[in-house]
């Protein structure tokens, strides 16, 4: 028998048709997650759309831009808002190969691990970037 991990749970009755990814376009981190993320095959079409952009306004007016650019957040078609770790799930919820994924790492126990998840799949080798100043800093002399 099936396990959950193993089938599609509702992808025909599935309430979201079509996602939007607000990213911050000066994060390198977030420029390779949009470049690995438009090169999968999806079940469900997503809009990359640069946080805090013209475009990223005209079609929310009424989101939070604020917040946008410091975590990713993914809007869907019928006004869900998705932030932190559960837009990580949602992003991986989209594509093909990685669905069953999102499934695994979508409970309590496992949302912690839905960012590295997606650097994971992504082949991220810079993952651990927030812990280092960007752009780097020369080293400062020490007395």
């Amino acid at each position: 028998m099936p396990t959950a991990t193993t089938v599609d749970r509702g992808t025909h009755q599935a309430p979201v048709h079509r996602l939007t990814v607000l990213y911050d376009a000066r994060s390198a981190l977030c420029l390779h997650l949009c470049d690995w993320l438009a090169k999968q095959p999806r079940l469900v079409p997503l809009d990359l759309v640069p946080a805090g952009s013209d475009e990223a306004l005209r079609r929310f007016p009424r989101l939070d831009h604020a917040g946008s650019p410091e975590e990713i957040t993914v809007v869907g078609d019928g006004g869900q808002v998705y932030r932190g770790p559960a837009a990580w799930v949602v992003c991986l919820w989209a594509l093909s190969e990685y669905r069953p994924l999102s499934h695994r790492v979508s409970d309590p126990s496992g949302i912690r691990f839905a960012r590295g998840a997606v650097l994971t799949a992504a082949g991220y080798r810079g993952a651990r970037w927030p812990r280092y100043p960007w752009p780097p800093v020369a080293p400062q002399p020490i007395d």
